[in-house]
């Protein structure tokens, strides 16, 4: 099982609700955002339209962050079974060499760890006493975050012997891919030609972006007309 997400950016309207159901499920903050709104026109004046395109983590087949932290000694970053990329916080440096290297721009430095809404009821893990979070909501100043196709509900589905409802129940699905009020995202296993998302990949003729720089991500975009691949 290879996992990967689709978005349709034919579909996206910007709302950004997967954008905030990421904030409160990982408990990222403004300083290092784990996905982020992407807005741009494309077309020629006056025939021009806004194309909305959110941008989280590729967790790409031959990542450029692990390459980059490897050579430095940390060794924080690596890819499981199910391709996802993740960063031990315990190991990072905070060098930022990984966010200087990713061609997506994805890894944040965090420098400081704050509350998601400062002087308000806490949200998500924020619940939760800092030993029981799970190790991917384990913040710690300076260090590197970035989104994790949702580690914690994937190891769930894991220790349920239910991987093969990731991406179909709720418990086991990336929040953001939840929320969608325009079902612009979906997520599943990209090494069954039978699952929804492979099949969707197929359909569409759905791309990967920035392919030139060989990282073979795994997150696959239905592009508008002139949208930037």
């Amino acid at each position: 099982m290879k996992l990967g997400r689709l978005i349709d950016l034919k579909r996206c309207m910007g709302c950004r609700s997967c954008v905030a159901a990421c904030a409160v499920e990982n408990h990222f903050t403004p300083d290092a955002p784990w996905n982020v709104m992407v807005e741009y026109e494309v077309g020629t004046y006056p025939k021009v339209k806004k194309v909305f395109n959110t941008l989280g983590c590729m967790h790409c087949e031959h990542p450029a962050c692990q390459a980059a932290c490897d050579s430095v000694g940390a060794k924080a970053i690596s890819k499981n079974a199910f391709g996802v990329v993740t960063i031990d916080y315990n190991k990072c440096i905070g060098c930022g060499y990984c966010a200087s290297t990713c061609p997506y721009g994805v890894p944040q430095l965090n420098t400081k760890i704050q509350a998601l809404a400062p002087g308000k009821e806490k949200l998500g893990s924020e619940n939760l006493d800092y030993a029981d979070r799970h190790p991917t909501h384990r913040k710690k100043a300076n260090t590197v975050e970035k989104c994790t196709f949702c580690a914690h509900k994937l190891d769930q589905a894991v220790a349920d012997g239910k991987t093969d409802r990731i991406g179909k129940d709720q418990q086991y699905t990336p929040t953001c891919d939840l929320v969608c009020p325009v079902q612009a995202r979906m997520f599943g296993d990209l090494d069954d030609p039978g699952s929804d998302i492979a099949k969707k990949i197929k359909a569409t003729g759905a791309k990967q972006l920035k392919t030139q720089f060989g990282t073979a991500p795994q997150v696959y975009y239905v592009l508008e007309e002139g949208a930037k691949s």
